[in-house]
């Protein structure tokens, strides 16, 4: 079968189209005929080599796809041949073929496409997981979404507004605040061209935010933190910047705030029933025509490489996906 492949750490260009063996599902897992994959930041690092999953080379990277059952392994009764589907993987999602657990392969929704499910779990089961589990945001608190132009960000402003927040959205682009209105931002903050702080204060009313959304990392986390409310919440979701943050601990004292790691692919392993819970919400919300997945651009399989190099320059708005015919 055809895939992009890593052969050496290194930057995404430097990814080659190549050919590996395919092969029969094991016990429990879910043969896959990939017709899309989901671009995610994890690709980013971990074909960098900077990831805490490190593959034998060579591999090819994504973690999210959509397509079709081509074939089930011994004792799986969950799914059957020729139906479509959207799964998860350790890595191995750009190319023709996958196999994986049957535990993390899900049916798709009639009428939802292959590139919307290739963009669905990740993005969205981050963000719900975010606000509705780790934050347990409340209707009518006031949520502040960091990098609300790129494809995870963009779903948080679309969550919070249906879980009855005020959303405002920050990111660094005219045209990516104007994505993030269309996806029901309230109030939108270029932070590098207004103070974030300053911007925060007035639209609260002096007050801050209650939960702030951060996929971004660096110099922004700690601008946030200090926007925060009494008993806020600053979910440290991801470091897009590539810039882990270092935080004052005192602010925490003082505003008797907390400071939340999510890690959603952890879920898997340590709370898988948590997952499955938040992904029957979006799948619902999503039959009912309240979730659009925001894919702004798709690449071919050819130009994997170019796709997750996108996201690493942050030159994407919304969500990236690879198509693979």
């Amino acid at each position: 079968m055809k895939a992009l492949l890593c052969h050496a750490f290194g930057e995404p260009e430097t990814l080659t189209m190549g050919t590996l063996e395919s092969r029969a599902p094991l016990a429990g897992e879910v043969r896959i005929r990939v017709e899309a994959c989901g671009v995610n930041y994890t690709d980013v690092v971990m074909v960098q080599g900077q990831y805490q999953t490190k593959p034998p080379f060579p591999f090819s990277p994504g973690l999210e796809v959509a397509g079709e059952v081509l074939e089930v392994g011994e004792g799986v009764t969950s799914v059957t041949p020729g139906q479509p589907v959207m799964a998860l993987l350790n890595y191995g999602g750009m190319a023709e073929e996958v196999c994986t657990p049957a535990g993390l392969v899900i049916p798709r929704p009639a009428g939802m496409s292959a590139i919307d499910g290739a963009a669905f779990m990740v993005s969205y089961g981050t963000s719900h997981v975010a606000l509705a589990h780790r934050a347990q945001m409340l209707e009518g608190e006031t949520l502040l979404v960091l990098g609300a132009g790129g494809g995870t960000g963009l779903t948080a402003v679309e969550i919070g507004k249906h879980m009855g927040a005020t959303v405002i959205a920050c990111a660094s682009t005219p045209e990516k605040l104007a994505l993030a209105q269309q996806y029901g931002a309230d109030h939108l903050i270029n932070y590098r061209s207004e103070n974030l702080r300053e911007q925060v204060k007035t639209i609260t009313g002096g007050r801050g935010v209650n939960v702030v959304y951060d996929p971004v990392g660096g110099g922004i986390t700690e601008l946030a933190l200090r926007s925060l409310a009494w008993e806020g919440r600053l979910l440290v979701i991801g470091f897009a910047s590539g810039s882990i943050p270092q935080l004052p601990a005192n602010l925490t004292l003082v505003k008797n705030c907390a400071v939340i790691g999510v890690f959603w692919g952890g879920y898997t392993l340590n709370n898988a029933g948590v997952l499955q819970r938040s992904l029957r919400t979006l799948l619902g919300w999503y039959s009912e025509g309240k979730l659009k997945p925001p894919v702004t651009r798709t690449y071919p399989l050819e130009q994997g490489g170019a796709a997750i190099d996108a996201l690493w320059r942050r030159e994407a708005q919304g969500k990236v996906v690879v198509t693979i015919p």
